[in-house]
């Protein structure tokens, strides 16, 4: 059984992880999506104890 690692590399070589590659490019490129996962992830660091 394959790994985690090698899975994820696997999916990422698919056409459906290429398409979601791609996605997340277009994301995170966009000055507002880039904002939006600041403050998520802001978020999650001011709860962390």
């Amino acid at each position: 059984m394959p790994g985690i690692v090698e899975r994820i590399k696997r999916f990422a070589r698919s056409p459906q992880g290429q398409r979601a590659t791609e996605q997340v490019r277009r994301a995170a490129a966009d000055p507002r999506r880039r904002a939006q996962a600041q403050r998520l992830l802001s978020k999650l660091r001011d709860r962390r104890p």
